[in-house]
């Protein structure tokens, strides 16, 4: 039985919050899922393809192939924490999602946003020492780092996110139970809360500066390194090659902070302007894009990796 609102229009926590999807779409976001549908699939092929790849393969066990495994199982993830969730909204159409569930979904959207941010700082200050020295790179970046790297930005990403479901556990009354949304991100649980929120408003615009903002001020450091050592390459062809090392990153880095700062900048600052719609579109693009496109420019312009798969394919095709 539905819980019935109090006398000041207020509801008592709620024992599930309904999903609505994209508001003021209706049955039209049915056709999304033509969308979000490929780019999920996209998501799991490609990023388990990688993940087995770099498993099955010894001569890609190696740091720069070892960060790639963290980022493809981070979008796995990522990608996995809200796509079924997503596709039954927009297919179905709203759906009741377990209160518990909705903190659980919370934490693990932010946190593993924190750690793929993290990851991709990590490739940068990898190939900032591949190509600013790579006579040292094989005894600066070894395996054991590379794992105690993943493991140190995992435990930042849970300490620094538990306060998320934390904060909105501690209300006991909400204006509504339905979310204009196809998950449960924390500001969009936020806004349906009944009492002073400025804690959640804070922590969530610290969170956002400390962690997108660093990681990105440190890859932007990688990168001026990198170019100082680019530069100061004899000729033009090695200059190239040693470019061409970071080309995958640096697709990588755009298609993750570009989508992720537009989505940020709207909800901050272009909430009269932008309508909710398309803010709420943008942010599942952010979470959607990265993890299926990843694996597609990693294939694409990784020569060891290229080189790998198509050594599969045409070892099976030569069977039949």
């Amino acid at each position: 039985m539905a819980e019935g609102p109090h006398s000041n229009s207020t509801f008592p926590r709620p024992t599930f919050f309904i999903l609505t999807g994209i508001p003021g779409l209706g049955p039209a976001q049915a056709w999304l899922t033509l969308v979000f549908g490929p780019m999920y699939l996209l998501a799991l092929l490609g990023n388990g393809a990688l993940l087995t790849l770099v498993q099955i393969d010894s001569t890609l066990q190696q740091p720069m192939f070892l960060l790639l495994a963290a980022l493809a199982a981070t979008d796995l993830g990522l990608a996995t924490s809200i796509a079924p969730g997503l596709l039954a909204v927009l297919w179905l159409g709203p759906r009741p999602v377990p209160y518990s569930a909705c903190l659980v979904q919370m934490f693990f959207v932010h946190a593993l946003t924190a750690v793929e941010s993290g990851v991709l700082l990590a490739m940068a200050c990898d190939r900032a020492v591949a190509v600013g020295r790579p006579l040292h790179y094989p005894l600066l970046v070894t395996k054991a780092r590379v794992g105690y790297a993943v493991l140190a930005l995992a435990l930042k990403a849970v300490a620094i996110v538990v306060p998320f479901p934390l904060l909105v556990a501690r209300f006991e009354h909400f204006q509504t139970k339905t979310i204009d949304h196809a998950y449960c991100a924390h500001m969009a649980v936020v806004e349906l809360v009944v009492g002073n929120t400025r804690a959640n408003n804070l922590y969530g615009l610290a969170l956002s500066l400390a962690v997108s903002g660093i990681d990105i001020l440190g890859i932007t450091g990688s990168y001026g390194l990198i170019a100082h050592a680019v530069l100061r390459l004899p000729t033009q062809e090695a200059r190239a090659k040693a470019f061409g090392t970071c080309s995958s990153h640096i697709c990588v880095i755009l298609a993750f902070y570009v989508p992720g700062l537009f989505s940020y900048l709207t909800h901050r600052f272009g909430r009269h302007t932008v309508p909710k719609p398309v803010h709420i579109l943008l942010s599942n693009i952010y979470l959607l894009l990265p993890p299926a496109l990843n694996p597609l420019i990693y294939g694409v312009r990784t020569k060891q990796i290229r080189d790998r798969l198509l050594e599969i394919f045409t070892f099976r095709k030569s069977q039949f």
